[in-house]
């Protein structure tokens, strides 16, 4: 009776499936205990397999073991109940994978709850207790349970750090500082720590007062965007009022013509039914008369004949001249040229005013623009990595380095067919479309075409509409030693600079902004277009017989060059 002042480990006497103390105790032939309908109900579950194996050490059993309560388990736990022990809290669970194992644990460990920074061990609850009741555990440092204790270790000494170097910014054993780190500023890391969370205060206050600015700013955008949808919505209803009211306008125009073309066309029509019914009136008593002379004509009597003729070949004066004087077969093509001639000029007005209409649509701007670049540094932070497609590529080209080089050949390439492919023009198109702010700069030497172009660029054939800067989808600069002009649209702007070895080429698509710069120690501005760019664009090549050009764009790591392979 003298070890009733033991307090059993009631973890021992718990059923690792329900976790708690054992209610009608088996024991199974490996030696584990459970609880009767835990068991069974386990193996209840595997009754399609003729292997029954335990919960906890996986031991396999052919056939299904017979269940027999343990008498044994049963009166110790009978006996303890009298002592007062109760199943485990909660909290003592065992540790699963992820926990931290409390490190006093003998056989299955618990999850520990704590961590001691002096000890470097980990606690669970029952371990736990001597922190909080034993003097000298008190003044250690406890912190959530980690599994990074170690980091504590100094990998050198295997002794616990507890200073700061302040000259190598580390933590270090006190053995450190005698030895590496001898003569270094250092001090203990709880001085540091205090120090450092002044600092991370101070951090934490302008971080707090930076989030306190920026929800501010989220708020006016918020604001700014609740206007720019009203006033958006607004100027569509707005909008669709007035070309509403244009095309009734028009569609009331298109009723009037219309109908003033039929009343005319009922009055000419009326009039001219009239005449000639009276004409068919006219011939057919001419033919009377006629048909009367033609009679009299034949007959045998003179004197018949010389009573009757006088009054029968008199014949009445005509209502009519002698031919209807009609006007040339026109009749209303003149009617379908004045309003042939009022579309053009709509269109041409229309093609106008669209230009004007769409910069101001462009022109809205709700955040500040940032200043457009001006020194080289400035323009390479827009730099972007360019290369070439070879689906696009003449076949005449051939591209190398990544397709970041080109070169002009003698002989076709046998490149697939595609239908990107430009068949008459000796072009290429980069692979990447370009949007937002971009800059690429560009090496030359003789001669070059650099191209921003839409990618919708007719391909086949060589009519203007496939080559660059010879309609409205693109837009090149044409560098040669004796002769330097911008094209757009086949309309020719020369430039009257020279031009470098170096291109730069600058796109705020968005804004509208395409500008060509010769670079050296200076950004010179050879031309600059202001328009709207309804597409995203992709840089371009045009490589002739003649030219030799060797590109290399900085920071966008692109070359192409016309080298004149196989030609004397």
């Amino acid at each position: 009776m003298a070890q009733r002042g033991i307090q059993p480990d009631s973890a021992k006497f718990c059923c690792s499936i329900c976790l708690d103390l054992l209610k009608d105790p088996v024991t199974i032939p490996c030696g584990h205990s459970y609880c009767m309908s835990c068991i069974k109900d386990c193996w209840d579950g595997e009754e399609h397999k003729e292997i029954y194996s335990c919960p906890q050490c996986r031991q396999t059993f052919t056939p299904r073991p017979v269940l027999v309560k343990s008498t044994i388990i049963v009166e110790l736990l009978e006996e303890m109940k009298k002592m007062g022990l109760q199943a485990a809290p909660p909290d003592l669970c065992y540790a699963g994978p992820g926990d931290v194992a409390c490190d006093f644990c003998s056989g299955r460990k618990l999850k520990a709850l704590k961590s001691c920074l002096v000890c470097l061990a980990s606690y669970c609850e029952q371990h736990l207790q001597p922190h909080y009741d034993s003097a000298p555990f008190k003044k250690h440092k406890l912190v959530e349970a980690t599994m990074k204790l170690q980091e504590n270790i100094c990998s050198r000494h295997d002794e616990v750090m507890k200073i700061f170097c302040r000259t190598d910014q580390r933590c270090i054993c006190y053995l450190c500082s005698m030895d590496e780190h001898k003569g270094h500023d250092t001090v203990s890391a709880a001085a540091e720590r205090t120090e450092r969370q002044e600092e991370l205060r101070l951090s934490r206050q302008k971080i707090q007062q930076r989030i306190q600015d920026t929800e501010k700013d989220v708020k006016v955008l918020q604001q700014e965007v609740e206007a720019i949808s009203r006033s958006a919505d607004k100027a569509v209803e707005d909008s669709e009022e007035i070309f509403t009211e244009l095309i009734r306008l028009i569609e009331k125009r298109r009723s009037d013509v219309k109908q003033q073309i039929r009343s005319q066309q009922k009055e000419e029509v009326s009039r001219a039914e009239e005449v000639q019914e009276k004409l068919k009136q006219e011939i057919a008593e001419l033919r009377r008369k006629d048909a009367e002379l033609e009679q009299l004509s034949h007959t045998q009597d003179h004197i018949h004949f010389l009573q009757n003729y006088p009054s029968l070949s008199r014949l009445s004066e005509s209502t009519h001249s002698p031919s209807i004087n009609i006007r040339p077969l026109s009749y209303f093509e003149d009617v379908t040229a004045a309003v042939s001639e009022l579309r053009d000029k709509l269109q041409e007005l229309l093609s106008e005013e669209w230009s004007k209409i769409s910069l101001t649509v462009t022109g809205v701007d709700v955040l500040l623009s940032q200043p457009q670049p001006k020194t080289r540094a400035e323009f390479l932070q827009y730099s972007c990595h360019i290369t070439l497609d070879p689906n696009t590529a003449h076949t005449l080209l051939s591209l190398s380095e990544e397709n970041r080089k080109a070169t002009r050949m003698a002989k076709e390439q046998s490149y697939p067919s595609h239908p990107d492919r430009f068949t008459d023009w000796r072009q290429v198109l980069s692979r990447e479309s370009l949007t937002g702010r971009c800059y690429w700069e560009v090496e030359w030497k003789r001669g070059v075409y650099i191209v921003v172009s839409y990618q919708d660029i007719s391909r086949t054939g060589s009519g203007a509409e496939c080559g660059f800067g010879c309609n409205d989808k693109s837009w090149a600069l044409i560098c040669y030693i004796m002769n330097r002009y911008f094209r757009h649209n086949n309309i020719k702007t020369e430039i009257p600079l020279p031009v470098s070895s170096r291109v730069g080429v600058y796109l705020d698509h968005r804004v509208g902004i395409l500008s060509f710069y010769s670079v050296s120690e200076t950004m010179t501005l050879l031309h600059r277009v202001q328009t709207t760019f309804t597409q995203p664009l992709h840089a371009g090549f045009w490589l002739d017989f003649n030219l030799f050009a060797l590109f290399s764009v900085q920071h966008a790591k692109l070359n192409l060059s016309s080298e004149m392979t196989g030609y004397n």
